[in-house]
């Protein structure tokens, strides 16, 4: 399934709601992979498939602790493109997954250079307003703060139309060559995901009293019940 400008433009407008989403506007956790990346695979007509994708890059997004103004990945865009990237191929394709998440991880990496860019962008356009936002000027706080949406959701949308166009011939190539099974490669990529989701959460929580054995009983809950179904 290549993509036509049909679908390039509604998920370039979901890319830039996820992006928008993730700092600006409205916070609503659409930004996250398993929504984002859910929603990306709706618009494709394959929202299961999407979710898949979503899981796996959730798993990473844990690592994840957008405090303050520190630097972390742009997941809400990353995520769509790698939603996108998966659904595009057959199902059961070899390495399709991988490719996907892969391709998603490097956006998400390329979008925290680009919220790094936006913040820069607002404080040289907020510098050039400093006299009347001292002043308390509601016009001017409104007009500030609608140019930061605007240009959020620019940036957003730019990033997730670069990738997309970026990485699916890119997608394509290398498919074309992969050898290992679809099997293996999900295998491998579950368990990056997972070691790097668990250390995630131990980060978190290693100092609660308790945890630990909290952690071992839900992993074995877990096991215990994914060997029976």
């Amino acid at each position: 399934m290549m993509f036509g400008l049909a679908a390039l433009i509604p998920l370039v407008l979901l890319g830039a709601v996820a992006g928008l989403d993730v700092v600006s506007f409205p916070q609503a956790m659409i930004s996250r992979p398993i929504a984002a990346a859910t929603l990306a695979g709706a618009l494709m007509g394959h929202p299961a498939r999407g979710l898949i994708a979503g899981a796996m890059l959730e798993l990473f997004a844990l690592e994840t602790l957008p405090f303050g103004a520190s630097r972390y990945p742009e997941w809400g865009s990353a995520s769509v493109v790698g939603g996108a990237l998966f659904v595009a191929q057959p199902a059961g394709t070899a390495g399709a997954l991988t490719v996907a998440v892969c391709a998603a991880l490097i956006t998400a990496s390329a979008g925290t250079w680009t919220m790094v860019w936006h913040r820069r962008l607002i404080a040289r356009w907020a510098a050039g307003m400093r006299d009347a936002l001292t002043s308390g000027s509601g016009e001017a706080v409104s007009a500030l703060q609608f140019r930061g949406l605007a240009s959020d959701a620019a940036r957003a949308a730019l990033l997730t139309a670069v990738a997309l166009v970026a990485f699916v011939p890119l997608e394509y190539s290398i498919l074309a060559h992969w050898t290992v099974s679809d099997v293996i490669s999900r295998a491998v990529l579950a368990i990056l995901a997972g070691a790097v989701a668990g250390s995630a959460i131990w980060k978190i929580v290693h100092s609660t009293k308790g945890t630990a054995w909290f952690l071992l009983c839900g992993a074995a809950v877990g096991s215990l019940l994914l060997l029976v179904t």
